[in-house]
């Protein structure tokens, strides 16, 4: 078996605005702990920001790869052996897909502050999902990935 040398990798990073916020949280657990005394203060500072630093940081750890004849998005690998013609969404066609044209039985890896997608159709008979949609900031680098894959 000889593996495919098609590769992309991604890591779908939350947005710097996200990790502000995550900040002015550990202030706010401070400033709720400061009648308290000194020290609560700064745990209240240390332990807010690492616990919202941690959930911006594991909500923006998702990765999107094409490696070894498979399209791995998040938890899901799927062989592209089993996927059709990858369709690149711009900004507002991604939109639509995410809310009105979305179908509540397709896989979706979805992050609402990357603008573009790929939709691929799933040509797999025995698997219900119909579609898989992938936020992706390089939408063109994916399809061209993932065309390499199922060619090899």
């Amino acid at each position: 078996m000889q593996l495919s040398t098609a590769h992309h990798d991604e890591r779908l990073t939350a947005p710097r605005s996200w990790w502000g916020i995550a900040v002015m949280t550990g202030l706010a657990g401070a400033l709720m702990l400061l009648p308290l005394g000194t020290l609560p203060l700064l745990a209240g500072l240390v332990g807010g920001t690492a616990l919202a630093g941690l959930m911006v940081s594991s909500y923006g750890s998702a990765r999107v790869r094409v490696v070894n004849g498979a399209l791995a998005a998040g938890e899901a690998r799927i062989p592209v052996s089993a996927l059709g013609e990858p369709e690149i969404l711009d900004a507002e066609e991604a939109r639509a897909w995410r809310t009105y044209k979305a179908d509540t039985r397709a896989f979706m890896l979805m992050r609402s502050y990357v603008p573009t997608a790929v939709r691929i159709e799933v040509t797999d008979p025995a698997d219900p999902t119909p579609y898989v949609y992938v936020s992706t900031r390089e939408p063109q680098a994916l399809v061209s990935a993932l065309r390499a894959a199922r060619a090899a």
